[in-house]
């Protein structure tokens, strides 16, 4: 059948759409990244940390925008649908109106009430000799101009802000068990093959999250817990102390068993909820050091990060005149990031992330500070309720090295702090460029020789 000519009006609309042309706007032609009608948004982000986007603006005259019309509205057709990115909120780095110091003398203290301070809270800390001192800064003065007055009110004093911590842990993908074993990539010893030397109980301290001390994992543990916040706040939440926990001392018997099955763990819950936000402020990090120092232990894990701190330096140093050794994750900054502490001190061991091809971890950070690294990419432990899954991030590598300071330290119980982090850069096997290098330190953790005769 032979068609015929369409009516005027009726040929203006096809026109015009076919021209692409709008009502009420001029003709725009379409840019990349761009469908008609709408613009669309690039996000530039990772499946694993929902953070960061970015999309390409367009000014009312763009097509599908202000009052035009498009194709899609001419025929009835929905949009293309635009993909909404959220940016996570920036964590706060520090209490807002608190300055914390060690060593305020009661002169001092004196003076800083009358001019408005007040003592929000105090503590002995044997190990640094002297009291840790909260202070609330009075109403307009900033912090910086608050940290400056109260160091030179007490010069003798150490005195800073009262920074977070915070636990380093990523998602990973899902993986079974004993895909997920990270501990064959350096070669630990079964817990039936490890020589007799190396299984004598050393105490291993741990500062982390709150830990489910009902899970299966722990069946027949030595676990002594310790909360420092008091009972009225908001408990941490329990997934990463639990997992970190369970990798270091996880029953033999168990879905996860342990670096250190049976070995003997004092764990310090020294965070706190806000939202979805687990923090230690260093006013607790400090307290907790102090805390396990007195129990006596040989070994700290901190499995956490933050920014440096006078209050941290001083109590790490402290420390490790103690011979305790302090092993902490390197963080997941990324390579670029700047180092994170207090794994950047320099009597810590910072423990980086490697996957089961000895590859570095994408996020974990590095630099001059980077002393050794270990499995930390999809690393087999338990879940906070019940079960295990996969664990990825610097915090799980940092365990590793951990257990192996505890089993040198129980094989000789004679050696230093220092001479314990000889032997582990001694029997490390060199990854990258030859000797020390800021991604892999000294090279990648060999459980084989730590316990060497």
């Amino acid at each position: 059948m032979k068609l015929k000519r369409p009516s005027g009006s009726l040929a203006l609309v096809f026109a015009v759409a076919l021209g692409g042309a709008t009502f009420g706007a001029s003709v725009v032609t379409p840019m990349r990244g761009e469908v008609f009608g709408g613009g669309i948004a690039l996000a530039d982000d990772d499946d694993d940390d929902g953070g960061g986007s970015r999309s390409e603006s367009r000014d009312s005259s763009s097509p599908g925008t202000g009052k035009g019309r498009n194709l899609f509205d001419l025929f009835g057709k929905p949009e293309p649908r635009r993909k909404v990115v959220r940016t996570a909120p920036a964590l706060v780095r520090e209490a807002p109106r608190e300055i914390v110091a060690i060593g305020l003398d009661q002169a001092s203290i004196t003076r800083l009430t009358a001019a408005g301070y007040a003592i929000s809270d105090r503590a002995d800390v044997p190990l640094v000799g002297a009291e840790i001192v909260k202070l609330t800064v009075p109403n307009g003065t900033t912090l910086e101009a608050a940290r400056a007055e109260v160091a030179a009110t007490a010069p003798d004093a150490v005195v800073d802000f009262n920074h977070f911590y915070r636990p380093d842990q990523d998602r990973a993908e899902a993986c079974g068990a004993e895909q997920c074993l990270a501990r064959h990539v350096v070669g630990w010893p079964e817990a039936s093959d490890m020589p007799d030397r190396c299984t004598a109980s050393t105490r291993i301290g741990l500062i982390d999250t709150a830990i489910n001390e009902e899970h299966l994992a722990f069946a027949g543990g030595r676990i002594e817990t310790i909360r420092l916040a008091a009972g009225d706040l908001p408990e941490s939440g329990r997934q990463h102390g639990t997992a970190v926990a369970a990798l270091l001392v996880g029953s033999a018997e168990s879905r996860t068993p342990g670096l250190v099955p049976g070995g003997e763990l004092v764990a310090v819950d020294a965070f706190q909820r806000n939202g979805n936000d687990d923090r230690s402020a260093v006013y607790d990090l400090v307290r907790a050091i102090n805390l396990l120092a007195g129990k006596g232990v040989l070994v700290i894990n901190m499995s956490l990060t933050g920014p440096a701190n006078l209050l941290l330096e001083r109590t790490v140093e402290a420390a490790a005149m103690r011979d305790i050794v302090l092993v902490a994750a390197a963080g997941n900054g990324g390579p670029r990031a700047a180092p994170l502490y207090p794994g950047a001190y320099e009597p810590v061991i910072a423990v980086t992330a490697i996957d089961r091809r000895k590859n570095p971890y994408r996020r974990a950070g590095a630099g001059d500070h980077i002393d050794i690294a270990a499995p930390g990419v999809q690393v087999w432990t338990a879940a906070s309720v019940k079960g295990a899954s996969s664990k990825t991030g610097t915090s799980f590598a940092a365990p590793f090295v951990t257990a192996a300071v505890a089993m040198v330290k129980a094989a000789n119980p004679e050696l230093k702090a220092g001479e314990v982090e000889t032997l582990l850069r001694q029997g490390a096997e060199d990854l990258g460029k030859p000797g020390k290098d800021p991604v892999f330190g000294w090279g990648l953790l060999n459980a084989r020789t730590i316990c060497r005769s």
